[in-house]
């Protein structure tokens, strides 16, 4: 087996596992840029879908500067091509984790490029829930925080999980996207080592690991949703 690859790919097995271009290294830049751009836009996402219900006309806490404010702001955002966002923000990244190259670097880019796209999901996943449950908490007294948690966020948690899947799966591919210009990762192997350099083989291995990577993502956020959605019943 390891000759047949050997003979087959053998720009992959010259990478290595270790170092700086290795596979490994790779791999875990990808997960790294993946992990908290979905930490830190994951929140910023949820807080602004959060707000795009409850502010909205006839919403729990009606409020039209704080609706028109966000629905602009993530419409402005979403409608900026990651790349160009990428450059855009290139000084507030430098202000923020003092470079603008690199898998730390990335990570503001990343994170203010996914959290648009997260709040619409979070919006349309939360307007999902039936109103009449919002009203039958009204009627009973309910707080404002109280609707937000035991009912938004609580009766949509099934659709929250699916969003969540969808947009990770996004994440993985603004990573690669990223990693084409420097930033490291799966992407940056595959267009620095294997396009650039006419090494197919390692395009090849990069994009069936990033295809992983997604397939993985899919399966326990399918089973995720299902398992709660089987308990919400």
């Amino acid at each position: 087996m390891t000759e047949f690859i050997a003979k087959t790919m053998p720009n992959v097995l010259r990478l290595g596992w270790g170092g700086d271009s290795g596979w490994g290294t790779a791999i875990w830049q990808t997960i790294y840029m993946t992990f908290w751009p979905a930490i830190f836009g994951g929140l910023l996402g949820l807080i602004f879908g959060v707000i795009l219900v409850v502010a909205k006309p006839g919403g729990i806490m009606e409020n039209h500067f704080w609706f028109s404010f966000s629905d602009k702001l993530v419409s402005l955002f979403r409608a900026i091509p990651f790349i160009i966002l990428l450059a855009f923000i290139a000084p507030f990244t430098q202000l923020l984790v003092g470079t603008q190259i690199g898998t730390t670097a990335a990570l503001v880019p990343l994170s203010l490029g996914v959290f648009p796209f997260y709040a619409r999901q979070v919006q349309v996943a939360l307007e999902s829930v039936d109103s009449g449950k919002v009203e039958a908490a009204l009627a009973l007294g309910a707080t404002n925080s109280d609707i937000i948690f035991d009912v938004y966020l609580r009766e949509a948690r099934s659709e929250l999980v699916r969003v969540s899947t969808v947009t990770l799966i996004s994440l993985v591919g603004l990573t690669a996207m990223a990693g084409a210009i420097g930033a490291g990762g799966l992407g940056n192997t595959a267009i620095a080592y294997g396009y650039n350099r006419f090494n197919n083989d390692v395009t090849l291995v990069a994009t069936l690991l990033v295809l992983l990577l997604v397939i993985i993502i899919q399966l326990v956020g399918d089973a995720l949703a299902k398992r709660l959605n089987h308990q919400d019943r």
